[in-house]
C-alpha cells in the first residue's frame, strides 16, 4: 500500500480500482497489477520491508550458495526474522514456506549481524540470505523438528570453503547448545574446519558436561557429548 501512497492512491482508491478489476487485491494493504507474474524472491523482498530481519535462511539459504542434496520439486522456503510473525495467505500460495523466529545468536554488535546476511551471485537484487556459515546453525538448529538427521547430514557434507573466522564467531554467540555440539561433531568427522583451532581461538559454548540427549520423531537417538 506504502508504494500505492507515493503514486498519489489512496488506500480508498486502490478498494476501488480492486473492485473494478485494475488492480488484484492479495491480502490486506497488499495490491498487484493483473497479469503480473508474483515470483517467491520478489515476494520475500515485500516482506523484508515489513518483517524486522527476515531473510531466507538454514537448508534454504544454503541451496542459494549452492549447496543442496536431494531438494524436492517445491521445497519448503525457510524464513527467518525477529519476532513473531505469519506468513500471509497470498506469500504461501507462490510457494511452501515457514517462518522461524528463534533468538538463536547473541550478537555482540549489529555489524557483525549484517555481515552474516547477503545476496548470493544471480540472485535477486536485495533478497537478503544467510551466509552459508550462518545458514547451517540455522539448519543445524532444526534438526529433529523440521530438518530430518540424515538429510542434514548430507546437506553438512557437501559444505565447501567455510571461513574460520566467521564460523568461530558465530559459535561463540550462538545460543542452541544442539546446533553447536552438531556442527563442531560433524566438523571433525568431515574434516570442514579444524575444531581445535576453533576451540582455542574462541569461547565456543557447548553447555555443561553432560551429553545432549533427544529421542527424533523417526526414532532416533541423537546423543551429543560436549566436547565431541
Amino acid at each position: 500500500m506504502a508504494t500505492l501512497e507515493r503514486l498519489g492512491i489512496s488506500a480508498k482508491a486502490a478498494s476501488y480500482y480492486a473492485k473494478e478489476g485494475w488492480l488484484v487485491r492479495l491480502g490486506h494493504g497488499v495490491y498487484a497489477f493483473p497479469g503480473d507474474q508474483l515470483s517467491p524472491h520478489g515476494a520475500v523482498k515485500f516482506l523484508q520491508t515489513k518483517v524486522q530481519g527476515l531473510h531466507v535462511g538454514g537448508k534454504s539459504a544454503l541451496a542459494l550458495h549452492g549447496v543442496q542434496h536431494n531438494l524436492a520439486m517445491r521445497e519448503t522456503l525457510v524464513l527467518w526474522g525477529e519476532g513473531r510473525f505469519v506468513l500471509p495467505a497470498w506469500f504461501t500460495s507462490l510457494t511452501p514456506a515457514r517462518y522461524v523466529s528463534a533468538h538463536l545468536f547473541d550478537w555482540p554488535n549489529e555489524k557483525f549481524a549484517e555481515s552474516t546476511v547477503t545476496t548470493p551471485p544471480g540472485e535477486t537484487e536485495g533478497l537478503r540470505v544467510s551466509t552459508p556459515e550462518r545458514a547451517t546453525l540455522e539448519m543445524l538448529y532444526q534438526v529433529g523438528t523440521y530438518e530430518m538427521l540424515e538429510e542434514t547430514r548430507n546437506v553438512f557434507e557437501g559444505l565447501r570453503n567455510f571461513r574460520t573466522d566467521v564460523a568461530g564467531k558465530l559459535l561463540a554467540c550462538c545460543t542452541a547448545v544442539k546446533a553447536v555440539r552438531l556442527f563442531l561433531k560433524w566438523s571433525r568427522e568431515t574434516g570442514l574446519l579444524d575444531v581445535e583451532q576453533l576451540y582455542a581461538q574462541f569461547d565456543i559454548r557447548v553447555g555443561s558436561n553432560r551429553r545432549w540427549i533427544n529421542r527424533l520423531p523417526d526414532g532416533s537417538l541423537l546423543t551429543l557429548k560436549p566436547n565431541e
